[in-house]
C-alpha cells in the first residue's frame, strides 16, 4: 500500500483487473482444471429452418464406445424464457431455425460426443418458414408459435395470438388516432420525408465462444460454471424450467472473454444442465465451435423500419409516424423487450408534438434475435437519423442546428409523458462538430476520392423491468484494507474499477486499499445483481456499494465518536484516518476496523469487525397504458450523445476509409475518464464494424456466411485514423456522484453518421446496411460498372 490515491472518483487509476488480463493469469471457464471425470458434451443442431419433429433415433449414438447419454426434448418438456416463455431448452415437437438444438450428446471426450452427435437420426416434415419481419407481420402469414396465447409472460409485454407479432407497443402523443397523425398536422409541414430503413441480423462475434460446465449431483444440487453476463438471472430461469430450488442451484461465473449482450439471458447454460442431469454426479463440458457461436446462439435482430416525419419551415418537428418490425428469430423470450424499449423511445431524441409509434417484435425462422450493444436502438437510429437529415436538406437547414433545434432538453416532457431528467445533448452536438471542423470545407485526398462528414445523436434508457436490483457488501481488514463483494460482472467495461472507486471515496481510504471480491461471480456467496446489461452497473451497482460504503463509515465514525465522546459529525474519514474537526484527533483505521477500540481505562472494548451492505433498486418506474405508451416515468434515465464521422469513398472502388470519429457523451459524472473514452473508442469502432457485417442466409434459411471466413468485422486495419472523445458531465439526480452509463451508447449513431458522411461525399442515400465497396460502387455508377471503368 505504498501508493495512495485519496479521493479517486473522477481519476484516471489503473484498471484493477489490468494486470491479470496483460499477464495472461485472468481465468475463463476453459481454462479452469476439473480434473479427471470430466465428460464432454456436443450439441446436435437442426440442418433446417422450420419442420416439424417427427422421429428422433439416438440408438447409434447411443451404441457408440464412450458415450454416456443422448439427451432430447423429451427428457424435459417445459418452457424457458427471461420475458416470454416460448421456447423448449431442446427442441420438442419443431425446429424453428438452422441450429437449433435438438439433442446433446454426453461422451467421454469431445471427439467421440462429436461422432455420436452425427449418428443420432432425425426425420423431418419440412414446414412453410418466415424469413421477413414485415411479411411475417402480416395476416395469413404461417403462424411459427400457434400455441402464442398459452405462453407465459410478464405484465408489460404485449403478444397478439394468432399472429407471429409476440410484442406489440404502442405510442400514441398529441393529435393521433390509430390511423397515424391527423391531416391538420400533417398540413402544417412544410416538409415530409416518407422513407423505409432495413438492417440484417449480425453476429457479436466475442473472442471467447460460449462454454459451460455443468454437475448434478446425487443430492439434487446443481452446479454450473458458465461465462454469463447473467448469473442470477440464469439461476432463477434454470430454477423455473427444472422445478429445482433456487437454492439448490449455484451458477459460477469468472470473467467474460467479450459478452456485447450475446452471453445475458439464457442460451446453452439451460442444454448443458440437461444434460448434467442424465449423467448425474459427473461434469459436462460444452464448448462452442465459431460455427456454432454464429447460428446457434444468439444474434442482434434484424429490422425493417418505416418512417413519416414532417417538420415546418422554420425546422421545427411537428408529426412522427413510425413502425418498427424487428425480426426476433425463432423464439423472442429476450427480444419482445428490445421491440418495446424501441416502441418508448421511438422518436429517436427528439421533441415531437404529435407521434403514432408501433413497434413490433415478430418470430422469423432465423436464429434467435437477443440483445446486443445498444438493445435496438442503433436499429431504429439508423433510419431516424437519416429522415432528419432529409428533413434538414429539404427546408435549407444546417444538419448540426436542426438537431440541436429539436433535440430533447432537461425538464421536456417526452413521447411517454415522461419529465426528461437532467441532459446536455447541444452540448454534445456542440464538442463534435468542433472536432471534424464542421464550418469548414474539406478537400479529398486524391482526384478520385470523395470526401463528406456526417453527424448523428443518440439516446438510449437502460431497457430492463421495473424492480431490477443491486446489492453489495463492504467489509474492512485488520491493516484496512476493504474486500468489495458485488454480483456484476467484468465483461471488459472497467465495473470493478469503478466500484473499487466508489467504495475508496465513500469510505474516506485510498483507492488503492480496496479490492472488488467478484471473480468469479457466484450465486451462492456473491450480492444479488439483476443482470450485467443496459449499461446499469455504475449506476445501479455504484450506488449499491456507496450506500454499503457508507454504512460501514458511519459504524466507523459512531465508534471513535464513542471513543472520544464526541458528534459524529463532527468526525471525518481522509485518507484512512478518522480526523476531529473539533479536537482535531486523529485515529488510523488499521486494527481498530476489526478489533474495535477500548472503552475508558481499557475496561472493556467496543465496535468490532466492520461490515457495510447496500442495496439499490428504483422505486419510481411506472408502467404505461398499453393502448399509448403514455405514463409517469417509462425508465429510470437516458444517456444521450453525438457522434460525427469524416471519411473518403475511393470512386474507382466504392471502398469507405473512416478518417475520424468524434464522439460527446452526457456521463453524469465521469467515475473514471479513461474508461469512459476506452468505451468511446471500442465503442466506434464496433459501431463502424456494424456498418459491414451481416449475417447471410440462403432461401432455405442457411448461413452462407458462417465463419470469420466469410463474415466481415472491423479489425484495425479498418479502425479510423483518430477517434476523438469528449465527456460531458450533467449530473444525474440519482446516479452515484451523478454518474450514468456509456457502455452501450456510442455503438448507436455510429452507423448512420456513415451513412449521413457517405451522403455528403456521393449524394447517394442507403437505406439497408451492410455498406459495402460493391454496393456503394454500384450505387455510384447505376449505369453499370463497365461504363463507369470507361469513364
Amino acid at each position: 500500500m505504498t501508493q495512495q490515491t485519496p479521493n479517486p472518483v473522477g481519476k484516471s487509476v489503473p484498471r484493477v483487473d489490468a494486470f491479470e488480463k496483460v499477464t495472461g493469469a485472468a481465468k475463463y471457464v476453459d481454462d479452469m482444471a476439473f480434473g479427471p471425470g470430466l465428460l464432454y458434451g456436443k450439441i446436435v443442431h437442426s440442418p433446417v429452418a422450420h419442420a416439424r419433429i417427427k422421429k428422433i433415433d439416438t440408438s447409434k449414438a447411443l451404441a457408440l464406445s464412450g458415450v454416456k447419454a443422448v439427451v432430447t426434448g423429451q427428457d424435459n418438456p417445459t418452457h424457458l424464457g427471461l420475458y416470454l416463455k416460448d421456447r423448449y431448452i431442446f427442441a420438442y415437437d419443431r425446429v424453428r431455425y438452422v441450429g437449433e438444438s435438438v439433442a446433446g450428446v454426453v461422451a467421454m471426450s469431445e471427439e467421440i460426443a462429436e461422432a455420436a452427435a452425427k449418428l443420432v437420426e432425425v426425420e423431418y416434415e419440412l414446414l412453410e418458414p418466415v424469413f421477413d419481419p414485415y411479411e411475417g407481420a402480416q395476416s395469413g402469414a404461417p403462424l411459427l408459435h400457434p400455441d402464442l396465447g398459452k405462453y407465459e409472460v410478464v405484465n408489460f409485454i404485449f403478444p397478439e395470438p394468432g399472429t407471429n407479432i409476440s410484442e406489440h407497443f404502442k405510442l400514441r402523443k398529441g393529435d393521433v388516432s390509430d390511423a397515424g397523425v391527423s391531416d391538420a398536422v400533417w398540413a402544417q409541414c412544410a416538409a415530409v420525408v416518407e422513407e423505409s430503413y432495413t438492417l440484417p441480423q449480425i453476429q457479436h462475434a466475442p473472442i471467447e465462444t460460449h462454454v459451460a460446465v455443468a454437475r448434478w449431483d446425487l443430492d439434487g444440487q446443481v452446479t454450473l460454471w458458465s461465462a454469463s453476463q447473467s448469473p442470477f438471472a440464469q439461476r432463477d430461469l434454470l430454477s423455473q424450467s427444472l422445478g429445482v430450488p433456487h437454492g439448490n442451484i449455484r451458477v459460477i461465473s469468472p470473467y467474460i472473454g467479450g459478452g456485447f449482450g450475446g452471453k445475458a439471458g439464457i442460451s446453452i447454460e439451460a442444454n448443458v444442465v440437461l444434460m448434467a442431469q442424465a449423467v448425474k454426479g459427473y461434469l459436462v463440458k460444452v464448448r462452442m465451435t465459431r460455427e456454432e457461436e454464429f447460428i446457434a446462439t444468439n444474434v442482434r435482430q434484424s429490422l425493417v423500419g418505416k418512417f413519416k416525419i414532417g417538420c415546418d419551415a422554420e425546422g421545427n418537428l411537428l408529426a412522427m409516424e413510425v413502425a418498427y418490425y424487428f425480426g426476433g428469430g425463432a423464439y423472442n423470450d429476450y427480444g419482445v423487450n428490445i421491440a418495446r424499449a424501441a416502441g418508448y423511445s421511438c422518436t429517436g431524441p427528439y421533441d415531437v408534438p404529435h407521434v403514432k409509434g408501433d413497434s413490433y417484435c415478430v418470430y422469423t425462422n432465423h436464429p434467435i434475435g437477443s440483445a446486443m450493444r445498444g438493445f435496438g436502438m442503433p436499429e431504429i437510429h439508423w433510419g431516424i437519423e437519416q429522415v432528419m437529415d432529409k428533413l434538414a436538406e429539404q427546408i435549407g437547414m444546417d444538419v448540426a442546428d436542426f438537431k440541436r433545434r429539436n433535440c430533447v432538453r432537461t425538464g421536456d416532457t417526452i413521447l411517454t409523458g415522461m419529465t426528461m431528467p437532467q441532459i446536455d445533448l447541444v452540448t454534445c452536438i456542440d464538442k463534435v462538430t468542433q472536432a471534424v471542423e464542421w464550418e469548414h470545407d474539406v478537400k479529398p485526398s486524391a482526384p478520385h476520392k470523395k470526401r463528406g462528414r456526417g453527424l448523428a445523436i443518440m439516446w438510449k434508457a437502460p431497457a430492463m423491468p421495473p424492480n431490477p436490483g443491486s446489492s453489495a457488501i463492504v467489509r474492512f481488514n485488520e491493516d484496512a484494507t476493504v474486500n468489495v463483494y458485488v454480483g456484476g460482472q467484468e465483461i471488459g467495461q472497467g465495473a470493478f474499477t469503478v466500484m473499487a472507486q466508489m467504495a475508496a471515496e465513500a469510505l474516506g481510504v485510498p483507492y488503492e486499499w480496496v479490492r472488488v471480491s467478484a471473480n468469479p461471480v457466484d450465486t451462492k456467496y456473491s450480492p444479488y445483481e439483476w443482470q450485467t446489461v443496459a449499461s446499469r452497473l455504475t449506476w445501479s451497482m455504484g450506488n449499491a456499494v456507496k450506500i454499503a460504503a457508507e454504512e460501514a463509515r458511519g459504524k466507523i465514525l459512531d465508534v471513535v465518536a464513542q471513543y472520544w465522546d464526541e458528534e459524529p459529525a463532527d468526525l471525518d474519514i481522509k485518507n484512512g484516518v478518522v480526523i476531529s474537526y473539533k479536537s482535531e484527533r486523529e485515529q488510523p483505521l488499521q486494527n481498530m476496523v476489526v478489533y474495535g477500540l477500548p472503552n475508558e481505562n481499557f475496561e472493556g472494548w467496543q465496535g468490532g469487525p466492520i461490515v457495510g451492505s447496500g442495496k439499490f433498486m428504483p422505486t419510481y418506474v411506472t408502467g404505461l397504458d398499453p393502448e399509448t405508451g403514455q405514463g409517469t416515468r417509462a425508465v429510470v434515465h437516458y444517456t444521450v450523445g453525438a457522434q460525427a464521422v469524416e471519411l473518403e469513398v475511393d470512386t474507382e472502388t466504392g471502398q469507405l476509409e473512416i478518417l475520424k470519429i468524434a464522439g460527446a457523451y452526457d456521463v453524469g459524472k465521469a467515475i473514471n475518464p479513461d474508461l469512459v473514452l476506452t468505451q468511446i473508442e471500442g465503442g466506434a469502432v464496433h459501431g463502424l464494424s456494424s456498418a459491414f457485417e451481416e449475417l447471410r442466409f440462403d432461401a432455405q434459411g442457411r448461413p452462407l456466411n458462417g465463419s470469420f471466413v466469410d463474415y466481415k468485422i472491423a479489425t484495425s486495419l479498418d479502425a479510423p485514423r483518430e477517434i476523438h472523445g469528449d465527456i460531458v458531465e450533467m449530473p444525474l439526480e440519482d446516479g452515484p456522484w451523478g454518474a450514468r452509463g456509456v457502455g452501450e451508447h456510442v455503438m448507436v449513431p455510429t452507423a448512420p453518421a456513415i451513412a449521413n458522411a457517405l451522403y455528403n461525399a456521393t449524394g447517394i442515400r442507403f437505406h439497408d446496411l451492410p455498406l459495402s465497396a460493391e454496393k456503394i460502387f454500384l450505387a455510384m455508377y447505376p449505369e453499370g460498372p463497365e461504363l463507369s471503368c470507361a469513364l
